[in-house]
């Protein structure tokens, strides 16, 4: 397949993940907790909440959702699955604001294992493109 073939798919499952993600600036988050009663500090605390692109960067967020991609794949995650995971979440977080919220306690691993079971098993070419 062709490096385009491969750039558009990246491109369109990035696009499709980033449209799931629930995100906040920081002022409609900081307007959410004093509307809650509580300190920024406090909400900040209590959702473990960080930059966007440092959540999505994290071991922590790569591991889980290559966990679930285990799961619903029901084996073990090969070196191009990790790497798809790993290609993923690093261009959502370089198409994210630098300033945008989100919470390490969501549903990320869940939405971007499903999108990816889906490309390894119905696009399997192009889900081992997208990870090169």
């Amino acid at each position: 397949m062709a490096i385009e073939t491969f750039v558009h798919a990246h491109t369109e499952l990035v696009t499709q993940f980033v449209s799931q993600l629930s995100t906040r600036t920081l002022n409609r988050f900081a307007e959410e907790s004093r509307l809650d009663g509580e300190s920024l500090k406090d909400a900040l605390d209590r959702y473990e909440i960080d930059y966007a692109w440092h959540v999505l960067g994290s071991d922590r967020m790569r591991d889980a959702t290559v966990a679930v991609l285990e799961a619903r794949l029901q084996r073990a995650a090969a070196g191009e699955h990790r790497d798809c995971v790993a290609a993923v979440l690093s261009s959502a977080a370089e198409k994210l604001a630098p300033d945008v919220l989100m919470s390490f306690d969501n549903d990320v691993p869940e939405q971007l294992g499903g999108l990816l079971q889906a490309w390894f098993v119905d696009k399997p070419a192009l889900a081992a493109g997208i990870a090169s």
